[in-house]
């Protein structure tokens, strides 16, 4: 493989959340959800169900937070109003390709009718907000960082009962509500609907953070410091989330030991954790295995690292291809569940007809069909990662 001044490391876990992101989005779109039902749905579950869903929960924080220690990483390369300019540029592209690319991606629906604000979006609008933090004292950075994190779940008393804003001839303050912190649905007319999956304050938190802890990255440390530290901080982490769960402490909705249930049900209670918008428990405990991932992966080197690397070398080049790939698989397969292919369109026609987005495969197929994915998209990325080596005075590169 051609060698690059990367940190592997930061590249591998890319990489790995990426192909079990891959695996969560094949289930959704092959997967017979009236058979399965949902994952998370602590009484018709199971375990290998709720285990497919639970580990793809670490893949949003992680690439999140790996978005925020990269441009830090770029900030050692560039001056402030470089940088500045560069978050700012770079945000509102990833915004204009959540909302017009991936949202056709997912919706193969020329008219737009729902409009999703997902993961894309929250680091794209974290970035333009990160471009004025850069410029405050480390510290102080750090510290907003840290009280996003722990303290937004103190404003959880604000949320709103109703789950979906209904048509108003004026976007309201509720709306925007929706983007700042609560996940939920407006209707803008008749046949349009926005959702906001990735309320943007949670994840410009875990960003933050990320950014912070770029430093470790510094030439002035070592790698045994480095480890050191990100073993005993993930550590101390996952500490904490196991400490304020068992006593449901604060930072997430209680849970409950039922004695009359199974141990299952008691262990899915305990692991249901909030991930929309991300409580602090579920980013104690996704970014702890993060820093330990950091920690344990920077001294491996092998063929099955030299795969990963492909997959995080080229993040959104994979994100939007994979997401294609899915949805055109799963269309051209939906005869063979006795549907058709029209019904795989998220139009209006079909969500008010929604029981024929639910026609798919078993669990075992959703495995197969993933594994199969991977391997399809292994070559492209591949060479767009050749290209990207080989081709680094292209500027718009680092767009893509």
């Amino acid at each position: 493989m051609l060698k690059s001044k990367r940190i592997e490391s930061i590249d591998i876990l890319r990489g790995i959340v990426m192909i079990i992101m891959c695996l969560d989005h094949t289930r959704d779109f092959f997967q017979d959800l009236q058979v399965a039902g949902s994952p998370m749905n602590l009484k018709t579950t199971t375990p290998t169900l709720f285990f497919t869903r639970y580990i793809t929960h670490f893949c949003a924080p992680v690439f999140v937070f790996l978005s925020g220690l990269s441009v830090y990483l770029q900030s050692m390369k560039k001056t402030k109003n470089e940088l500045t300019k560069f978050l700012i540029t770079r945000g509102i592209w990833l915004i204009f390709l959540e909302v017009v690319l991936n949202n056709f991606l997912w919706g193969f629906d020329i008219r737009y009718f729902f409009i999703s604000f997902q993961v894309i979006w929250a680091i794209g609008v974290s970035m333009i907000v990160l471009a004025g933090i850069i410029h405050l004292k480390k510290h102080i950075v750090l510290a907003l960082g840290i009280a996003i994190v722990v303290g937004h779940n103190l404003i959880d008393v604000f949320i709103v009962d109703k789950k979906m804003f209904e048509y108003s001839e004026h976007i309201t303050w509720d709306f925007f509500w929706y983007l700042f912190y609560q996940r939920g649905v407006m209707q803008i007319n008749e046949y349009h609907y926005v959702r906001s999956s990735y309320p943007m304050l949670p994840w410009l938190g875990i960003m933050i953070l990320g950014y912070c802890l770029g430093r470790l990255y510094a030439k002035t440390i070592g790698s045994k410091a480095r480890f050191k530290y990100l073993l005993s901080a993930g550590s101390l982490m996952l500490l904490l989330f196991a400490l304020l769960r068992t006593f449901n402490l604060y930072g997430d909705p209680q849970w409950s030991f039922d004695v009359q249930g199974s141990f299952f049900e008691s262990l899915v209670s305990f692991l249901r954790i909030t991930k929309y918008p991300p409580s602090f428990h579920f980013t104690l405990i996704t970014l702890g295995v993060c820093l330990i991932a950091l920690a344990l992966l920077e001294k491996v080197k092998n063929q099955v690292t030299n795969f990963l690397l492909v997959f995080g070398r080229v993040p959104l080049f994979f994100y939007f291809l994979h997401v294609a790939v899915i949805h055109l698989s799963s269309m051209l397969l939906k005869p063979f569940y006795g549907d058709t292919m029209y019904s795989a369109i998220n139009n209006y026609e079909n969500y008010i007809n929604r029981e024929h987005r639910y026609l798919g495969t078993d669990l075992l197929g959703v495995y197969i069909a993933w594994i199969l994915i991977i391997a399809v998209l292994y070559y492209p990325c591949l060479k767009y990662m050749y290209y990207k080596m080989n081709n680094k005075e292209k500027k718009w590169l680092s767009y893509l």
